[in-house]
């Protein structure tokens, strides 16, 4: 969920004061120094029209700073239901579709298998989830199954606006662009939920803020809903708070810790994804740095795999004792970031938990340490901390900020603390039909469930289930399954058909 504070057009005069006081300073400091050049502070402008600020410039480009919401736009046909940055763009989007469709072989045999029963016909699905070409493919098979969707953002930069455009060409109510302000947020996902003649009756949710704003704002229409699918570590734990307290009314499925979730969107996409982000943000060169890499869960796992093999020295911190010695077993360090903050040049976090990184922390590393986030909420590095006048925040590529201290140290932040794969670069096409179909899956389940198969509250996603979603991608390997003999099948209790390990198994 979007932490940063959005402030009031009423607020501006006195900031452009305050930029002034902070430039005076900012000289008299240089001159306190000897004479000594220090990177002057940038001058703050607007980002957005709805009065958000930034410290660092702004686009250049005065199509590209003006709010999607204050712009007219129409598809071909004349539907105007969504709000996406450019509708222009949707032929590019389309092509990255169709890339991305290759590369979705489960997903896409789910459609073709599924299309002519129809089996979310009736269903009104509310989505808030990563906007990228891979979703664009989920949303397509979600409608080919018969499912009418409107659709949001998760996080405010991972979307691709061309794939959005594409989307909305194609007449989905699409409501979000890269860059959103925290209101815009809001505002994109409460588009969503309430429309003229709409009532949703399932959320698909990636963190848990669509089922957040319904809940507080629309508690009589979410106890209308038939279903919830959660794909996220920090939606899972928002759902489980939401049963213990009594507060979840409708049954939800904890998509996350499905075996073919947990394992390859966590584990295989991160082991990849990250080293695409962090070469395309910063081209650092990993082979002898020394890393620290917060939480050994999955994508710590995942992260951790990578860096090593690529010589990176990679250290580790936990909580967890289980987790603390499979990172032993596996050859890392496990460290306090208060022992290694000094020495480390580059800091991951993917722990789930709020402010794992503090200013303490930073004021300790080292010049030029890298500080990134590869979990799903902006709250594991404290980000807001570096936001004060002693500080210089400079803007050195898209998503990449110089974080200035008065002795000119500085760190370099990705993403400004969100997550990295998605904001900076993409991820694997292949995993994400993985997840997919999963969630897909889970949405069917939940639609057709009979009265009083699922009560109220969180539950995982059959064995059976789990199972058939990674038989749909078996073939992309030309991969041959050994069947189960009558007497073997006897000997071990099991079906023929599966499932083939019990729910307390661990992969």
């Amino acid at each position: 969920m979007i932490t940063n504070d959005v402030e009031d057009e009423g607020d501006l005069p006195g900031k452009l004061k305050e930029e002034k006081k902070e430039e005076f300073k900012h000289r008299q400091r240089r001159q306190s120094l000897g004479g000594q050049k220090a990177p002057m502070r940038p001058r703050r402008e607007s980002t957005t029209s709805t009065g958000s600020w930034s410290s660092y410039t702004g686009s250049s480009s005065d199509e590209e700073a003006t709010n999607p919401k204050e712009k007219e736009q129409s598809n071909s046909k004349g539907c105007s239901d969504f709000c996406v940055h450019n509708v222009a763009q949707a032929a590019f989007g389309r092509r990255e579709i169709e890339i991305a469709q290759q590369e979705m072989p489960g997903l896409m045999a789910l459609r073709k298998r599924a299309q002519a029963d129809k089996p979310l016909s009736g269903a009104k699905v509310v989505g808030c989830t990563h906007i990228t070409a891979q979703t664009a493919v989920l949303i397509e098979t979600l409608s080919a199954l018969g499912a009418q969707v409107r659709w949001a953002a998760c996080n405010i930069y991972s979307t691709q606006n061309e794939v959005a455009a594409a989307l909305a060409e194609a007449g989905f109510a699409i409501f979000a662009w890269k860059g959103e302000s925290e209101a815009d947020f809001w505002w994109c996902i409460e588009k969503c939920i309430s429309a003229d003649s709409w009532q949703p009756n399932m959320i698909l949710d990636d963190g848990g803020d669509a089922t957040h704003l319904m809940l507080k704002k629309y508690p009589a229409m979410f106890s209308l809903v038939k279903g919830i699918v959660e794909e996220s570590v920090t939606g899972v734990h928002r759902l489980y708070q939401l049963s213990k307290s009594g507060k979840l009314t409708v049954p939800a499925m904890n998509v996350n810790d499905s075996v073919t979730k947990t394992k390859f969107d966590n584990l295989y996409s991160c082991r990849e994804s990250i080293l695409d982000a962090l070469k395309r943000t910063t081209d650092v060169m990993f082979g002898g740095k020394q890393v620290v890499v917060c939480g050994y869960g999955e994508v710590g796992k995942g992260c951790c795999a990578a860096l090593k093999g690529l010589g990176a020295i990679v250290n580790v911190t936990e909580i967890d004792p289980i987790c603390a010695l499979q990172a032993c077993m596996d050859g890392f360090r496990v460290v306090k970031m208060s022992e290694i903050a000094r020495t480390t040049d580059l800091i991951i976090t993917c722990t789930g938990n709020k402010s794992v990184v503090t200013r303490e922390h930073m004021d300790r590393m080292k010049n030029g340490c890298i500080v990134a986030n590869m979990g799903h909420s902006n709250t594991e590095i404290d980000v807001n901390s570096l936001r004060t006048a002693d500080l210089t925040w400079e803007r050195v590529r898209s998503q990449v900020d110089h974080i200035i201290w008065p002795d000119g140290k500085r760190i370099i932040l990705l993403a400004e603390g969100r997550l990295v794969n998605l904001s900076c670069s993409s991820i694997p096409s292949f995993v994400v039909s993985i997840t997919s179909a999963t969630q897909a899956l889970a949405l069917i389940e939940l639609y057709n469930a009979p009265a009083g198969r699922y009560k109220q509250d969180v539950y995982l996603l059959p064995k059976k289930m789990d199972e058939y979603v990674a038989s749909l991608h078996l073939s992309s390997f030309d991969a041959h399954l050994t069947e189960l003999s009558d007497e073997q099948a006897k000997y071990l209790g099991l079906s023929k058909a599966g499932p083939f390990k019990p729910n307390y198994y661990r992969y």
